[in-house]
């Protein structure tokens, strides 16, 4: 059920990423313009990902920027500092990682995304990395997770797992996707 509903979001991704990805760029700027003194946690856009790399390069000078790292099947992600112009190298998954950095631990996580609902889960690419990721993380202390996508990747109901973690929202090319009531 997942498989399908991935291969379907996919499909409603391609021509969003084409329409909307400097919008989407933008609107992820305007949301944490101002933010400071945080540990982020963005990432390195793969295909058709909606692109947090201009709002992380906007924030580097206030906060610690991080980007994850799979360091394999069933672990949960490390993040490990990202500064603009960083030597990369590719990592699991064709992945762009750093060479160097400090690990550091987000308090505020910038999630990309196959497809969301309106219970602001996710559905990504199958792994379960950014689920196990989440659940740590939550368990540590306070953690903000934040979906990026685009409108057009929302479905009405995903098919979901005991272990999905829930998004605390999700934001798009026109903004903030509230949590349904």
């Amino acid at each position: 059920m997942k498989k399908e509903a991935r291969q379907h979001a996919f499909a409603l991704r391609k021509p969003a990423h084409a329409a909307y990805r400097a919008a989407a760029s933008q609107a992820l700027c305007d949301h944490l313009a101002g933010t400071a003194g945080r540990v982020i946690a963005g990432y390195l856009p793969i295909r058709t990902e909606a692109d947090p790399l201009p709002a992380m390069e906007a924030l580097c000078t206030a906060n610690r920027i991080a980007v994850p790292i799979v360091i394999g099947p069933g672990m949960p992600l490390v993040f490990r500092e990202w500064k603009p112009g960083c030597r990369l190298e590719e990592g699991a998954f064709g992945v762009m990682v750093p060479t160097g950095g400090e690990e550091l631990i987000p308090d505020l996580v910038i999630a990309p995304l196959v497809a969301f609902d309106r219970e602001l889960f996710r559905l990504g690419y199958g792994g379960g990395f950014y689920d196990r990721t989440l659940e740590r993380l939550r368990r540590r202390g306070k953690v903000e997770a934040l979906g990026f996508a685009y409108s057009a990747q929302y479905l009405e109901k995903l098919p979901l797992e005991a272990t999905d973690q829930r998004l605390d929202g999700v934001l798009t090319e026109k903004g903030v996707f509230p949590r349904a009531p």
